[in-house]
C-alpha cells in the first residue's frame, strides 16, 4: 500500500493520531487506515466500521484455489488488507462440482482460515459472525456454488457437519437437481431437487439460486419451506444478462423473506461504458424500490482485488470456463468497486442518493445477518 503523504499531516495531533492508526485528514475526510491512498467521509468511514458488512460472495483470493496458496500462512499485506477492509464476513464459495474435489475445497479453506486464527474465523452460527465483529476479525462462511458433491439428501447433513452454510443449487449448466442460467431449456427443480431443498431446510442449510435459471429459481423459491438468497446477482430490468434475476423473481424472493446480495462484475452491472460503482448502486436502487430495503444485500463476487487483479492467463482461464452468453468484455472488475476498501466507496455513493444510515446498515450487512440467523440451525 503506498504511504502517507507527510504534507497532509499539518499539526502534531494529527501527526500523533496517524502513529497510533486513526485515519483523521483535513477537510472532514478520513483516511479507512492510515496508509490508505484515498479519503472518505467521517460518516461513511463510521457506517463501514461500525457495521456487520457481509459479502455473501467474497473469496479469500481469487486464482488460488490450489495448495500452493492456502498451504502458505497469510503474508503481512494480506493480513492488514483484510482488517482494513471493513467486511466482517466473506461466503467463500467456489463451482466445484463432485464429492471428492468438494471435500478437498472446504478442507483446504478451513484448514486456511484455522491456521491464521488472528485474522480470521470460521462460521458455524449467525452469532460467530457477531462474535468475529466484536474480536476484529474477518468470518469465513463455508459455500458451494453447485450442489452435484450432494448425491443423496443424506449428504446435506454430512456437509453441514462438516462445516458448509449455503449451497447453490446449480451453477451455469444442468444439474440433477435443476437448471442453471445458460442452460437452453429450464425444466425448473427436478424430483432430485425437491428433495434435496427438503434435506436443506431440514438442517438448516442456506439455499442459493445464484446461477439458476429462471424456471429453477422460481420453483426453489416456491418449494423451500425456508427464505433463500440470491447471494450474488443483480436486476435484469436494468441489464439484459442470463444470469442476472427478473422483478418476476426478486418479488418471490423478497415474499418468501430472501435477500439478494448485488455483484460487481462488470458484465451483470452494465451492458455499455464506464461502468462504475454508481451502477451497482442503481440495481440497489432497483431492488429497493421493487421489494423494499430488507431484501437487499451485497456478493461482490470477487476477492478484495477483483479479477483484473489476476495474471493475463488466469484470467483468461477464467473467461474461458463460460460460454459466450456470458460476453465478458476486456475488464471484469466493476471500477470503484475493484479495490479492497471497495465497501466505503459503496456507502459513499448510498450516502449520496440519500440512504439512512439504518438503511445503508442493513444493506451492507443487517439483512443477511437476519436471513442467515433465522435460515441456520
Amino acid at each position: 500500500m503506498p504511504e502517507i503523504n507527510r504534507r497532509n499531516i499539518l499539526t502534531g495531533a494529527a501527526a500523533a493520531a496517524a502513529m497510533i492508526g486513526f485515519p483523521m485528514v483535513n477537510f472532514g475526510q478520513y483516511r479507512a487506515h492510515a496508509q490508505s491512498p484515498k479519503r472518505y467521509s467521517k460518516r461513511a468511514t463510521d457506517l463501514v466500521k461500525g457495521s456487520l458488512v457481509i459479502d455473501m460472495l467474497g473469496l479469500i483470493k481469487l486464482g488460488r484455489d490450489d495448495p500452493p496458496y492456502y498451504s502458505k500462512p497469510l503474508s503481512d499485506k494480506d493480513a492488514a488488507e483484510f482488517r482494513a477492509s471493513g467486511i466482517t464476513a466473506f461466503h467463500v464459495a467456489s463451482g466445484t462440482r463432485d464429492y471428492e474435489s468438494t471435500l478437498v475445497y472446504m478442507a483446504g479453506w478451513q484448514g486456511f482460515a484455522g491456521r491464521n486464527g488472528d485474522v480470521f474465523t470460521l462460521v458455524g452460527r449467525a452469532e460467530d459472525i457477531d462474535e468475529a465483529k466484536r474480536d476484529g476479525k474477518c468470518a469465513v462462511i463455508m459455500g458451494i456454488q453447485n450442489s452435484e458433491h450432494f448425491r443423496t439428501p443424506a449428504d446435506v447433513k454430512a456437509f453441514y457437519q462438516l462445516g458448509q452454510r449455503c449451497s447453490q443449487l446449480t451453477y451455469n449448466s444442468q444439474n440433477r437437481i435443476g437448471a442453471g442460467s445458460t442452460e437452453r431449456v429450464d425444466g425448473g427443480v427436478t424430483d432430485f431437487g425437491v428433495e434435496i431443498i427438503k434435506a436443506m431446510n431440514e438442517v438448516g442449510m442456506l439455499i442459493d439460486v445464484s446461477h439458476s435459471g429462471d424456471r429453477t429459481t422460481l420453483d426453489a423459491i416456491e418449494i423451500s419451506s425456508k427464505p433463500i438468497a440470491f447471494t450474488h446477482s443483480n436486476c435484469r430490468a436494468l441489464v439484459n444478462h442470463p444470469r442476472v434475476k427478473t422483478d418476476e423473481a426478486i418479488r418471490a424472493l423478497a415474499k418468501k423473506g430472501g435477500v439478494m446480495g448485488m455483484t460487481g462484475v462488470r458484465n451483470f452491472v452494465s451492458a455499455t461504458e464506464p461502468t462504475d460503482v454508481t451502477h451497482v448502486v442503481n440495481h440497489i436502487d432497483h431492488a429497493v424500490k421493487l421489494v423494499g430495503i430488507d431484501h437487499v444485500g451485497i456478493g461482490s463476487d470477487a476477492d478484495l482485488h477483483g479479477y483484473d487483479a489476476m495474471s493475463p492467463d488466469q484470467i483468461a482461464r477464467t473467461k474461458a470456463n463460460y460460454k459466450d452468453s456470458y460476453a465478458f468484455r476486456e475488464k471484469i472488475d466493476t471500477d470503484g468497486f475493484d479495490h479492497p476498501l471497495k465497501m466505503f466507496d459503496l456507502t459513499e455513493e448510498l450516502i449520496r442518493r440519500n440512504y439512512s444510515d439504518a438503511n445503508i446498515k442493513a444493506i451492507l450487512g443487517g439483512n443477511f445477518r437476519r436471513l442467515l440467523g433465522s435460515t441456520w440451525l
